[in-house]
């Protein structure tokens, strides 16, 4: 079975004006199309071709021989779980179980907020800052290129932003923090983070 494009979770122009339908046209519509496309030619007649992307995944993590499957795999993952992590009309504050996590493990909102946004930004080229449960905790990661927390076992992920330039370069430039600060004040899916905290427990 190939592996397809998952739809947008809202309408391209539902994230304006913080991120412009003609970057989601171009990130969503190219760039995860094209993950899509190269992974389906790269397992197609393998072993791996009827295997779900999480297996694909974790079964290529490591192997130099299938960096190529594994960087297309794990980028239609991260770029889906990205899709999720925000939403129309986002920000404002975390509620609940996970605004009680956060601030016993970060000591406040703001402060979870300043280490995801050093996470961010001090990803250097591109990558990936992730909130995620570990030994019931939350922890602030970042990852390289197509690198993900799917592949460490007893990590789960909750959240996650995109610091690729393919992710912002239209609407903020070079001016990443700024990106980074929308993402957090006004885009963010706090309801997706605490619907994948009560998953995991």
């Amino acid at each position: 079975m190939a592996f397809t494009l998952p739809d947008l979770p809202y309408a391209k122009d539902a994230l304006a004006p913080h991120i412009s339908s003609e970057t989601l046209e171009f990130h969503h519509g190219k760039h995860h199309a094209a993950y899509v496309k190269n992974l389906n030619g790269l397992v197609e007649g393998t072993e791996l071709a009827p295997k779900s992307l999480e297996d694909v995944i974790r079964e290529t993590a490591g192997k130099p021989e299938q960096q190529g499957i594994f960087n297309n795999a794990a980028q239609i993952w991260n770029h889906t779980f990205y899709w999720q992590s925000m939403r129309p009309n986002g920000g404002g504050q975390p509620t609940g179980q996970l605004a009680e996590m956060i601030d016993r493990d970060f000591g406040s909102v703001d402060a979870f907020k300043d280490a995801f946004a050093k996470a961010g930004a001090t990803q250097f080229g591109s990558g990936w800052a992730w909130l995620v449960l570990k030994d019931g905790k939350l922890e602030v990661r970042k990852t390289l290129n197509a690198e993900t927390p799917l592949t460490e076992a007893g990590i789960t992920p909750l959240l996650t932003m995109d610091v690729w330039e393919h992710a912002y370069y239209l609407d903020f430039q070079n001016r990443r923090p700024d990106y980074i600060s929308a993402f957090l004040e006004h885009l963010v899916n706090w309801e997706f983070a605490a619907e994948n905290l009560a998953a995991a427990q």
